[in-house]
């Protein structure tokens, strides 16, 4: 018997990259697969969390400026993880640098919107088009105690178009990120009922 995989998703925009394994849990293939325990966010105000409750997922914030320091949040954010005891952290375009304690207890992806190792970091489209190369694309990761340097476990091309503008070559490097952090979890899940 299939034993169902929690998961804990953790985002701090606008959620289209988070919406992607919503909708694989609800009716796409992650259904009856994984269960999403709760969304976490760094920021109040993201568009992650009505999308977290129009999915009927418990949503919660942990705004940085709520803690005396970085390493009180970064403990709190332990905590309220670990409280669910996730099978798998899925970081869907959460914008923070986890810490050492957070990735060797947690099995953390992330999804970015670049061809690792090429283009790591917060500024990733821009930095493709300001290098002029003509291809970039998605990565699934894992994530480790560097920025952007975890195992790389899937790829996606993306080509830009002259004349691209930087938001229109990201809605299109999004398209595939969320494609293949779903085939990346569906992938993860099969891997481990082997394993089982």
């Amino acid at each position: 018997m299939n034993q169902i995989k929690s998961i804990v998703v953790m985002a701090s925009g606008d959620g289209s990259v988070a919406q992607a394994v919503f909708d694989a849990q609800s009716h796409g293939v992650l259904a009856g697969l994984i269960k999403i325990e709760k969304v976490i966010s760094d920021q109040p105000d993201a568009g992650v969390l009505n999308r977290a409750k129009q999915a009927g997922i418990p949503a919660i914030t942990l705004p940085m400026k709520n803690f005396a320091n970085r390493s009180e949040w970064n403990r709190a954010l332990i905590d309220e993880v670990g409280a669910s005891k996730p099978w798998l952290v899925v970081s869907a375009g959460f914008m923070r640098i986890l810490s050492p304690d957070f990735v060797n207890k947690f099995q953390t992806i992330n999804t970015h919107p670049a061809l690792l190792p090429a283009f790591p970091g917060a500024h990733a489209v821009a930095d493709a088009m300001a290098a002029g190369v003509e291809v970039t694309g998605a990565t699934v990761h894992f994530v480790d105690e560097g920025v952007d340097t975890g195992q790389i476990i899937k790829q996606a091309s993306v080509e830009i178009h002259k004349g691209d503008t930087q938001v229109e070559l990201h809605e299109r490097i999004k398209i595939e990120e969320r494609k293949i952090l779903v085939e990346t979890i569906k992938e993860l899940v099969m891997k481990s009922e082997e394993q089982a």
